[in-house]
């Protein structure tokens, strides 16, 4: 491929909610441009951007594809990204690095949760969008109504390009609304078409709607606005270059009707893309900060290559890959730039453009190119390369947090290591993948974004680091306090042969307020004992706080008072009091009215308005208690308050409920008291595991 410049390169990703036909829509475009000889298919696992084991087994796209094609002079980087929110790191990856957004819907399914969710994400990068109605061809399809939906949801704004004529099976004509013109296409799948001037009906609905374009371009340029005003229209030439203007400050959003499936419309698209899409130099200068934390401003011009890594993957065959965006300068194979983020040099090898798995080598890439690079030591998605002299870091993504977790368990004993090596290795690929070893709780627990992605993460274990893992239910952090106040006098004595162990601790425990904490105090008066074995009770104590008393959870807001006790002149020692101390404590703690507290969590969830009666009664069968409700278009928010025990696989639940457009988010807030009879069970089920 020849060299393109910053204002030949068109970025765009491609999102939408899962199964509206992205794939199909980045495969028609690389047969329209003749990078493929022939389309692939979703069903057969014949795409190129869906190429991962994965992917083809599951029929849907897990990783975002970096794709490339060349089309009326322009180089055209398409990202094809997964629909489903389990994967959303993959879209906000990809919409970083992007210069514009093509938003797909399915002609039947319209605007989904996912489909606002992407939306959001665009706007905060404040990149345009270009809308798809796809699937066209399918049967009872109403081109009008998702329109009408579109334009209810995203504004008034939205404004369609391409109309379909024979929308349903056998659809292969559409309407283009700039030209008046009928645009015919063949039904081999290679986009191939021929075009004719509209007539009849079809040509004043054009001709109507050719106006209202008119009126949003005017309103793009103030020059513009005064000639529209002075004369009542635009020349075509104007028109044209207002076009540009107009896409990238969003005064209208271009929409487009597809059937990405049988290649028709695409081309169409990728026309409007090429011509008024926009290029690097539309979006202006990256935000960073410097080496001392100043805000500065990263430009395409500036000569110093500096790079943002939105993507790793580890291919078997090759290592680690690491997708990248060229913010600056210009980057050549061998150069050395250093990562400001983990503060290690790094040597750029080979440089490919990918087509999927395929890949093709480069020497050069300009400013706001996107490429790949292999084999960095220790570089991963979200840090900076830069010149070794001029140290900045661009502005990261911020992933959302999970809302899922799973305890892991090995099927083999002794994998420990690979399993560790497996979890570092995937979190570095995925952000919104976490894993914790809980040395509390003795588990490992894996945090993710829906139940499809922590499965998918058990099948990478198992296929590329050869390990098997069963997913456990997580277990909860309880903690155990008081509700009054508790006394105990301890004696610790031992005596089997040389020298023995002697010690006595009394003590005072009483309730501090919830989130205090544990605090140990001395009140010794006389000699009874010796102040040098306070540490030595207090160890005892905090020991005895770590492993719990009545469930085997932490022990945490309560006072604990080593007033008096006894020793002897030879057998006390320091592990003499420890053990009176930690004795003492449990005997206290026992009588001051021992509780447990649970972990409650703020949820936050957003759901169809039709939807709120089953989403309400659910929380509160969950034990769950309602803050407070809001609405956001169509769909109602709701905050709560749900204990941790109760939110296990709530995120299946939620989405099973809502036909998969419920989302929620979860973040810990306070320690609870918990009901008496769900206390008993627990603190039976914490004695059973002291058993085993």
């Amino acid at each position: 491929m020849k060299e393109y410049q910053s204002g030949d390169i068109r970025n765009f990703a491609i999102v939408g909610h899962g199964a509206s036909g992205k794939t199909m829509l980045s495969e028609a475009m690389l047969a329209c441009s003749g990078s493929i000889s022939r389309l692939g298919s979703v069903a057969n696992g014949s795409t190129v951007s869906d190429y991962h084991e994965d992917e083809q087994k599951r029929q849907i796209s897990i990783h975002a594809s970096l794709l490339h094609a060349e089309w009326q002079g322009k180089k055209l980087n398409i990202i094809d990204t997964p629909g489903y929110s389990d994967f959303i790191s993959e879209s906000l990856g990809a919409l970083r690095v992007s210069d514009s957004a093509v938003v797909v819907l399915h002609v039947k399914d319209g605007v989904q949760v996912g489909t606002e969710q992407v939306w959001e994400y665009a706007n905060i990068y404040n990149i345009p969008k270009v809308i798809v109605i796809n699937a066209v061809d399918k049967e009872e399809t109403s081109f009008d109504q998702a329109l009408e939906q579109a334009r209810e949801i995203f504004g008034e704004r939205v404004f369609p390009l391409t109309i379909p004529v024979n929308p349903g099976p056998g659809f292969n004509q559409i309407v283009d609304v700039l030209r008046a013109e009928f645009i015919t296409y063949q039904t081999d799948g290679m986009g191939k078409y021929e075009e004719s001037t509209a007539t009849g009906e079809w040509k004043e609905k054009s001709e109507k709607l050719h106006e209202e374009l008119i009126e949003y371009i005017a309103e793009s340029d103030d020059a513009l606005l005064e000639k529209f005003f002075e004369e009542g229209t635009l020349s075509e030439e104007e028109m044209r270059a207002g076009l540009h203007s107009a896409v990238q400050r969003q005064t209208f959003i271009p929409l487009f009707c597809t059937s990405a499936e049988n290649n028709v419309g695409v081309s169409r698209l990728m026309d409007f893309i090429s011509k008024y899409g926009a290029s690097p130099l539309d979006r202006g200068a990256a935000k960073a900060v410097d080496a001392s934390g100043a805000d500065i401003e990263i430009e395409l011009s500036h000569k110093n290559p500096t790079a943002y890594i939105f993507k790793t993957l580890s291919e078997a065959h090759l290592g680690e890959m690491s997708f990248f965006r060229l913010y600056s300068g210009t980057l050549e194979t061998g150069t050395d730039l250093y990562n400001s983020e983990k503060k290690v040099s790094e040597r750029i090898g080979q440089i490919y453009l990918l087509n999927g798995k395929s890949r093709d080598s480069v020497k050069v890439l300009h400013g706001g190119d996107i490429a790949a690079v292999v084999k960095l030591k220790d570089t991963h998605t979200n840090d900076t390369l830069c010149h070794p002299k001029e140290l900045v870091k661009l502005e990261r993504v911020e992933y959302p947090k999970p809302n899922i977790h799973t305890a892991l368990k090995p099927k083999s004993k002794g994998e420990e290591e690979k399993i560790a090596t497996g979890l570092a290795t995937l979190h570095e690929e995925d952000p919104t993948f976490l894993y914790k070893v809980d040395s509390e709780l003795h588990q490992t627990v894996l945090s993710g974004q829906g139940e499809l992605h922590l499965q998918v993460i058990s099948d990478r274990l198992k296929n590329r680091f050869k390990v098997e893992i069963e997913l456990l239910k997580p277990k909860v952090p309880f903690r155990e306090t008081i509700r009054g106040k508790g006394e105990s006098k301890y004696r610790h004595k031992k005596q089997s042969g040389g020298a023995g162990q002697f010690a006595e601790v009394w003590m005072r425990i009483e309730p501090k307020t919830r989130g205090e904490g544990v605090e140990f105090t001395q009140s010794l008066v006389g000699q009874n004992v010796d102040r040098v074995f306070v540490p030595s009770v207090e160890k005892g104590v905090m020991a005895a706080c770590e492993e719990g008393v009545i469930a085997g959870y932490k022990v945490v807001d309560v006072k604990v008072d080593f007033y008096d006790g006894k020793q002897h002149p030879v057998d006390s020692k320091d592990v003499a009091f420890q053990i009176a101390g930690k004795h003492a404590l449990r005997q206290a703690f026992r009588e001051a009215k021992p509780c447990l507290l649970e972990p409650i969590y703020e949820i936050t969830v957003k759901v169809p308005e039709e939807c709120m009666g089953d989403v309400m009664g659910d929380i509160s069968s969950r034990r769950g208690k309602i803050l407070g409700m809001d609405s956001e278009g169509r769909f109602q928010v709701v905050k709560a308050q749900v204990p941790q025990m109760e939110l296990h696989q709530y995120s299946t639940t939620l989405r099973s409920m809502t036909g998969g457009r419920g989302i929620h988010s979860e973040d810990f807030s306070h320690y609870n008291e918990m009901p008496h009879e769900i206390e008993q069970k627990v603190v039976e089920e914490g004695k059973k595991d002291e058993e085993e």
